[in-house]
């Protein structure tokens, strides 16, 4: 079995300092076998919370794979946006734009979506497609293969906007390297659904796992969350995990299994 701790939308710069201690508490006793960060690690990709980024993904287990989000490219500065968009992000992170980590259970991939020209919303390009490609096609299909996305392939129930942008070329080379889940953030909406509701691909259905924002105050309208993915044998529990500022912990509040068939993932009986 191996266990994945999914957070995102940090937002340093803009965090609850109550929920960081016992976040960082929660994640190292779940000994997580990877933790994934689906971006948006600061609130305007200042030096000062990409360093408070940098040191709260210290204190958490490692492997980890991280991906910027749109809010980790400067905004105001026109400049820095678009000619050194994520130099802060490789000095104080990551240099690596493609982290990819294998074992024999489980493979993971990140994906970098974040653009200079379009801030808000993302995008992924053909290169970007090939690595995965590259990454992906060698690991043995009775591995879980994940992708992690700071914009999801589809909106979480209740949001409103935009996919991440070239949706329909991108899941095409998911469907091919067999992509099991799909892990990603964005609207601060914590969700699980599935590609075959909006991308029709015989025998192919990925599961899309959205993440709330996990330490921010910029909850709109759903608490803080994570989510803790258990992986075995071709079954994955999704155990959504959301803060109680009462008894200052992570809860759960919902566990959702599900098994891989020839069509693809489907709930648990």
């Amino acid at each position: 079995m191996r266990t994945v701790v999914h957070l995102s939308d940090l937002h340093f710069g803009r965090t609850d300092p109550a929920i960081l201690a016992p976040i960082i508490t929660f994640v190292n006793n779940v000994r997580p076998d990877v933790v994934a960060v689906s971006g948006d690690l600061t609130q305007r990709a200042r030096t000062r919370e990409y360093i408070a980024a940098r040191d709260f993904l210290h204190s958490l287990p490692s492997p980890q794979i991280v991906v910027p989000g749109n809010h980790d490219v400067p905004l105001r500065n026109i400049f820095a946006r678009f000619v050194r968009s994520l130099d802060h992000y490789r000095r104080y992170i990551t240099a690596d734009l493609a982290p990819f980590y294998a074992d024999a259970e489980i493979a993971i991939a990140g994906v970098n979506t974040a653009r200079a020209f379009t801030w808000k919303q993302g995008r992924i390009n053909r290169r970007q497609l090939a690595t995965l490609r590259r990454q992906l096609m060698p690991v043995p299909e009775n591995r879980t293969k994940i992708v992690v996305t700071h914009h999801p392939f589809d909106l979480p129930a209740g949001a409103e906007g935009r996919v991440v942008g070239r949706s329909r070329l991108a899941i095409r080379t998911l469907a091919e390297c067999r992509v099991d889940m799909l892990l990603a953030g964005h609207f601060h909406i914590a969700d699980t659904g599935q590609t075959a509701k909006r991308y029709n691909i015989p025998g192919y259905s990925a599961l899309i796992v959205s993440s709330g924002t996990s330490t921010s105050t910029r909850g709109r309208g759903q608490p803080n969350s994570l989510n803790v993915i258990r992986i075995e044998a071709g079954t994955v529990a999704i155990e959504r995990r959301t803060w109680q500022p009462a008894s200052v912990r992570f809860d759960v509040l919902s566990i959702e299994k599900f098994e891989r068939t020839n069509a693809g993932w489907v709930r648990a009986s």
